[in-house]
């Protein structure tokens, strides 16, 4: 998101295609999603919308979760959303308690800040510095912390993460590909409607969740697309 904003204000006449996360609406990418106008369109993955999913998603894997940490980069602008995983929480009963990273030191201490707080789960909101080398970070602080922790990724779970909750990135960067050709071959970005996912996949790591000495219920398990054992 931040990239595609400062491409954004940088031109108003090259055509820009994004690929991110948030709501290109709010963030003044586009006019509208079916009818972007100006020289910007591309695809979002709405995971700032999938907040108060995933909050719910933690609790009904442990329904006795009372308290759940969300981490964001107070730089990214999709920070702002911590009022809408506060609002999900109080929905259902329960505590959301922000935690803040922008570096990899920040992140080892929200960690532990999050156990400090008794958080019973913990919520990775998307932003770059929690991805690749920082996904394989998380993996190994909610292994030595405990925490039952939740991403976007759809590889958080492969590579030992306990659960993710998302779209179809594989797809929408696809997508994204195919809106770069049209753009190429001579369409206008403000004659391409914003991508959307359709597709949305939860899986779950058990072996993780035994790792934890978490019991997953039953009709948990029944909603993942994906269960690794």
């Amino acid at each position: 998101m931040v990239s595609a904003i400062a491409a954004k204000s940088a031109t108003a006449t090259i055509p820009i295609v994004f690929a991110n996360g948030s709501d290109p609406i709010q963030y003044g990418l586009v006019a509208s999603l079916n009818r972007p106008g100006g020289n910007v369109t591309g695809i979002t993955f709405i995971n700032s919308q999938l907040g108060p999913k995933r909050i719910q998603l933690l609790r009904l894997l442990n329904p006795k979760t009372a308290v759940i940490a969300v981490l964001v980069n107070p730089k990214n602008p999709n920070a702002a959303d911590a009022k809408t995983f506060e609002a999900a929480g109080r929905s259902i009963g329960v505590e959301i308690v922000i935690l803040n990273a922008s570096t990899e030191a920040e992140l080892k201490e929200a960690f532990d800040r999050a156990v400090e707080q008794r958080a019973d789960a913990l919520l990775v909101h998307v932003d770059a510095l929690f991805n690749d080398n920082g996904e394989f970070q998380i993996v190994a602080l909610a292994a030595q912390h405990r925490l039952p922790t939740m991403m976007a990724s759809p590889s958080f779970p492969a590579r030992g993460g306990l659960i993710s909750y998302g779209a179809d990135v594989r797809d929408l960067n696809r997508q994204a590909g195919v809106y770069i050709g049209r753009v190429l071959r001579g369409e206008k970005p403000a004659d391409l409607p914003v991508v959307q996912p359709t597709n949305f996949a939860l899986r779950i790591n058990l072996k993780t969740a035994k790792a934890l000495g978490l019991s997953i219920p039953e009709s948990f398990l029944l909603l993942g697309d994906e269960v690794i054992e």
